[in-house]
């Protein structure tokens, strides 16, 4: 059983979810300085983070949920602010690279590579806490930033897709059991965007409306995403525009290695007739490491938040082994393991097979779960 304690509503408590801002001086210095300096990001949101980690330990500590939502005002404003900041850092970082002769195209590609490790490991973190949210503020905020990253499905797969059917075939970026990251990537750029589509389709025809009704979110992704299209290239030309996509490849990227590391081997019981187990907090890596989930605004909390997905990030709660599988470290470490497939299975498939015999000692047959098929009556219940 984990500590609870009372939630501060004072800024100074706060504070340290403001980790993510650090990230806005090191653009500008990699940005005037060129060279190798842009891996100071990297460095940053990777290496720093994983030290502070090892050095603060884990925080088993769970906030009590009924904190009202006026004392997490200060937790919030990070959220509501990021996208300005992000905004101003991608937009501002094109139109001075494209009006300076200081740094050479490879310098350029760098500092956007460097751009859009914060993008993806911040803007689109955020911008999931937005999205789960009924405030309609949040909610465009969390479109915003998706658009700066050009992955506007996310929101739909996300909501409608990745939370109903979590830990099951049925959702693409539910890694799979031995299944390496690169081939999870590549699989995750085509069935994501597609798995949208169909569940927004499907949305508006029980609604009796037609896909291309102007109630399909589609469309209003497309047009944001545009607009930053367009944008870039007023402000830098068609190198604003390159610049503009690859910083937003880079986001995905980071994107979806922390999906990758989120539900790997993680698989819910199957009850037949294509129905599965509800979602419980075992079906989710939790990790409790201190000043990962400062900066992460605790999603590596992940097992809380598929069980209870309306809890805002600083009520989240954090679980014991005996509720919900640990990982060994926190999620920057843990996706930089994951690029290297024969590393990261020699980790962490131990410890998919332990999670096997704790929560499911009946099950001896795992082949259609690993295959990511729906598997036969004879493993259900």
């Amino acid at each position: 059983m984990q500590n609870t304690r009372p939630i501060s509503p004072l800024f100074r408590d706060a504070l340290p979810f403001w980790l993510s801002l650090g990230m806005v001086p090191l653009v500008v210095i990699a940005a005037r300085l060129g060279g190798l300096w842009f891996l100071i990001l990297p460095l940053y949101g990777w290496f720093m983070v994983t030290v502070l980690d090892r050095l603060l330990g884990l925080n088993e500590e769970n906030p009590e949920t009924e904190t009202p939502v006026e004392d997490l005002l200060w937790y919030r404003l990070i959220t509501w602010l990021w996208f300005p900041v992000q905004a101003g850092v991608i937009f501002g970082t094109i139109w001075y690279v494209t009006h300076r002769a200081h740094l050479s195209g490879w310098e350029k590609a760098g500092l956007f590579f460097g751009i859009g490790v914060p993008s993806g490991t911040i803007g689109i973190v955020y911008a999931h806490e937005l999205l789960h949210q009924k405030v309609g503020f949040e909610r465009w905020l969390g479109d915003l930033l998706l658009a700066s990253t050009l992955y506007s499905h996310f929101r739909t797969e996300h909501l409608l897709v990745h939370h109903s059917w979590v830990a099951t075939p049925r959702d693409a970026v539910s890694a799979r059991y031995n299944e390496g990251f690169h081939r999870f990537f590549a699989r995750v750029l085509w069935e994501s965007p597609r798995s949208a589509w169909r569940a927004e389709r499907a949305l508006l025809a029980r609604r009796g409306l037609p896909v291309w009704h102007h109630r399909n979110p589609f469309w209003r992704f497309a047009a944001l995403q545009l607009a930053m299209l367009a944008l870039a290239l007023a402000l830098g030309g068609w190198q604003g525009v390159l610049l503009f996509v690859w910083q937003a490849f880079i986001a995905i990227w980071q994107l979806e290695l922390t999906n990758y590391v989120e539900h790997y081997g993680l698989t819910r019981r199957h009850l037949g007739n294509g129905r599965y187990e509800h979602v419980m907090p075992r079906h989710s890596w939790n990790a409790a490491h201190t000043a990962s989930n400062w900066l992460l605004i605790n999603l590596q909390r992940h097992s809380d938040h598929h069980y209870k997905p309306d809890r805002r990030f600083p009520l989240l709660q954090t679980y014991g082994e005996d509720e919900a599988p640990q990982l060994p470290l926190g999620y920057p470490a843990m996706t930089f393991m994951a690029m290297v497939p024969p590393l990261w299975r020699r980790r962490m498939n131990p410890r998919v097979r332990a999670w096997r015999r704790q929560f499911y000692p009946d099950i001896q047959d795992w082949s259609d779960y690993n295959k990511g098929r729906t598997p036969m009556p004879r493993n259900a219940l």
